[in-house]
């Protein structure tokens, strides 16, 4: 039977080779190619380097292909609970070291099971991606192994924030549960994300391709959109983990973080009744207003360099973590596209899922014109944005800083999609369509028989701007509660949404609605 001092020898053993992952040379090699080990990424994540690994000692089923006599350190990816700035957190990070992190049943299992953690104690679930794709060695085992990751992360959805963070290969099948999570953080350099590799492409389409233009972190940040952050290195990718963790609560049932203050920090901010031009067809910079209106070094902006005409972000204001959607003039003037709308209806939906109110900033002057827009579904991707603001329940507080146009207006949480609060400046111009599409349609017989069309036209258009595109119309049917000076913005969103904490809409009961997808 053996005395308990070698029973407790023998575990120290295992727990040896468990430290010791794939062994010597293959963790220099890791570190070679610039990357941590499973283990070192986990030291870094949680406080203190302290967490609890479960299912270490798990091991694989598989006999064929001579792995029958084979043992792989904790089969490549470490399960663990552990801490975040004192909140507890779920992760599973895959060991490149072993049997090149790839995901074989029993390694899946794991996964699995840190997930059904996460569920039932109501925490966040992080996965550290970094794995040479299914172990074909096990088959259709490990295709089964990837159907329960995926079952878990939609099981999760709603309930648990999911983030990934993508710190080496992640291909094939692989790729699809960082998709199914709500965010993806991913290194440059080091990671890689796609479903078919170049080789295939290339033997399929006969296109050469390289695999960071293919799946590299800048190719899903630019044109994508998969990605939502991108790091330089495995550290600073842990660093952004931590800072997107502190603005969203543990669970679906859990108001967002909050740093109480003594009182609202109300001011007067002169610089922004300068912020406009005079002439309406100038662009400005969105972020400008932004960092002045939240709190200082506030915001962290997603999915930065995607879409760029419009701007998501998590911000405090007056220490509560909000979510913020606005339209960016500097960037094909604001419109609204099939990426914008997907990329902040997505948010918008993150955001009423964990209870995080949304701020709304409207500058644009419609959807984006286009045969390729047209048929790439315009309509039905602009009506995500649309759903996703009338399905939300959390506080809704919309600025109108200049355009509000047709459709857009609505689909940027105008007061008929639901906003709690609507503030403009008098600068908006809310209206069915810019002052020369009006003028065109409402006027085109009588500029066609003026002697001097086009001055007529410049006349009339100047009319139309000044009686109609306007806030006060809107005002006066209510569908903006407050025409404000631009220097009270923060003043206003502060109070509107101290107002709105206490929020409570019922819908009627439901599995889900259908958002067009």
């Amino acid at each position: 039977m053996g005395s308990v001092s070698e029973k407790i020898k023998q575990l120290q053993e295992k727990q040896k080779k468990l430290l010791a992952m794939g062994g010597p040379e293959k963790i220099e090699a890791q570190h070679k190619a610039g990357k941590l080990t499973a283990r070192e990424r986990l030291n870094l994540l949680f406080d203190n380097g302290f967490y609890d690994e479960l299912y270490g000692f798990v091991e694989h089923e598989c006999t064929k292909f001579g792995l029958a006599e084979k043992e792989f350190p904790a089969d490549g990816v470490v399960t663990a609970i552990g801490a975040i700035s004192g909140r507890p957190v779920c992760v599973a990070s895959q060991d490149f070291t072993v049997m090149g992190g790839s995901v074989g049943w029993k390694h899946a299992w794991k996964i699995s099971e840190i997930a059904q953690q996460a569920y039932k104690n109501g925490i966040p679930l992080i996965t550290i991606n970094d794995s040479g794709g299914a172990r074909i060695q096990e088959g259709v085992d490990s295709l089964r192994g990837y159907g329960t990751i995926f079952y878990n992360n939609t099981l999760l959805s709603g309930l648990v924030p999911q983030i990934a963070i993508i710190s080496g290969p992640c291909a094939g099948g692989a790729a699809y549960s960082p998709a199914l999570m709500d965010f993806i953080i991913m290194v440059k350099g080091s990671g890689k994300m796609f479903i078919t590799g170049p080789d295939v492409i290339k033997e399929v389409t006969g296109r050469e391709i390289d695999v960071e233009e293919l799946g590299g972190a800048i190719a899903h940040a630019t044109k994508s959109g998969n990605i939502h952050f991108v790091a330089e290195n495995d550290e600073e990718a842990i660093e952004i983990c931590k800072k997107l963790l502190s603005y969203i609560p543990n669970n679906n049932t859990e108001d967002p973080p909050y740093e109480p203050k003594e009182e609202l920090e109300l001011v007067e901010d002169e610089f922004l009744n300068t912020l406009l031009p005079d002439d309406p067809t100038i662009p400005y910079d969105m972020r400008i207003l932004l960092e002045r209106v939240f709190d200082k070094d506030s915001i962290l902006e997603v999915q930065k360099d995607f879409a760029q005409n419009i701007i998501i972000a998590f911000a405090r204001l007056n220490g509560r973590s909000v979510g913020v959607v606005a339209n960016q003039p500097n960037y094909l003037a604001g419109c609204l596209d099939i990426d914008s709308s997907d990329k902040a209806a997505r948010f918008i939906r993150f955001c009423n899922a964990f209870n995080i109110p949304i701020i709304t900033f409207t500058d644009t002057p419609g959807f984006m014109p286009g045969i390729e827009q047209e048929y790439g579904g315009i309509i039905r991707h602009g009506a995500k944005m649309l759903f996703a603001y009338s399905a939300a329940t959390v506080p809704k507080i919309t600025v109108i800083t200049r355009k509000a146009y047709g459709g857009a207006y609505l689909a940027m949480c105008a007061k008929s999609l639901g906003a709690d609060r609507v503030a403009a400046w008098p600068t908006a111009e809310i209206a069915v369509m810019g002052a020369e599409g009006a003028v065109s349609v409402l006027y085109k017989k009588e500029i066609q028989k003026a002697a001097d069309p086009t001055q007529k036209r410049k006349e009339l258009i100047e009319e139309y701007r000044n009686e109609f595109a306007t806030p006060y119309q809107a005002a006066k049917k209510g569908m903006v509660d407050a025409v404000i000076e631009p220097k009270f913005t923060r003043n206003y969103i502060s109070i509107a949404l101290e107002s709105c904490t206490t929020k409570r809409e019922l819908r009627p009961q439901k599995k889900h609605g259908l958002i067009p997808l």
